[in-house]
């Protein structure tokens, strides 16, 4: 019975040699989905000049009129699954550093008092 056992195990380590680990996909996932973040930021004109695919570009203009927390946080999650099976090296490229989303601005120290 170990020897089946074994035998599995060898068929599945073949298998599993070619792909990425699980945290290699992951750190992609996030990746994307950071730069959707990105992208909702961007004004309309910038968005336009980058020529996403249209399910893509829609999502994002929808992530700009949810107000909603968790509405909001779920629509990003979706743009990150539509920019994962984009090529992301030219939209990269096209973005640049300039396109860094803003810094938050701090509160003046009297405000709160």
């Amino acid at each position: 019975m170990p020897d089946d056992a074994e035998g599995a195990e060898g068929v599945e380590d073949d298998s599993l040699e070619g792909r990425p680990s699980k945290s290699s996909r992951k750190r992609a996932a996030h990746a994307a989905q950071a730069m959707g973040e990105r992208l909702i930021t961007l004004r309309e004109a910038e968005l336009e000049r980058l020529s996403l695919p249209e399910p893509l570009l829609t999502a994002v203009r929808e992530a700009r009129r949810i107000r909603s927390h968790g509405g909001l946080s779920r629509q990003k999650q979706y743009i990150g699954k539509l920019m994962r099976e984009i090529d992301l090296a030219p939209l990269e490229a096209a973005l640049g550093p300039a396109a860094a989303p803003p810094r938050p601005r701090r509160a003046k120290p009297g405000r709160f008092r």
